[in-house]
């Protein structure tokens, strides 16, 4: 699958990628996602990193990640409050949405 192909088809959550083709998607190094899958940052379905297939999303949340990571300098349980604060922050807004508040 090509890097143009992934991108694009990476909103489909029905996609389904490596580590290899998730860490080059998201320009994220190997160890790190292995890091991140092992603190919860990152789902992965699979035994073994060599079994892991990711959603498509987790491009996206692989991305957000890497740059919390590399451009504010977080530590990993960093990441991970972030990205979760993130997630809460998204689902109240679409709640406020389906509600007409916003």
């Amino acid at each position: 699958m090509s890097e143009q192909t992934m991108a694009m088809e990476v909103l489909d959550e029905r996609v389904e990628l490596t580590l290899v083709e998730l860490c080059r998607a998201s320009r994220a190094d190997e160890q790190q996602v292995r890091v991140w899958v092992l603190e919860g940052v990152l789902e992965a379905r699979g035994v073994s990193a060599e079994e892991w297939r990711f959603a498509g999303a987790a491009v996206r949340r692989a991305r957000i990640a890497r740059s919390l990571t590399q451009d504010l300098e977080l530590n990993t349980p960093g990441v991970a409050l972030a990205l979760d604060l993130m997630d809460r922050i998204e689902a109240l807004e679409a709640r406020l949405r389906r509600a007409g508040l916003r």
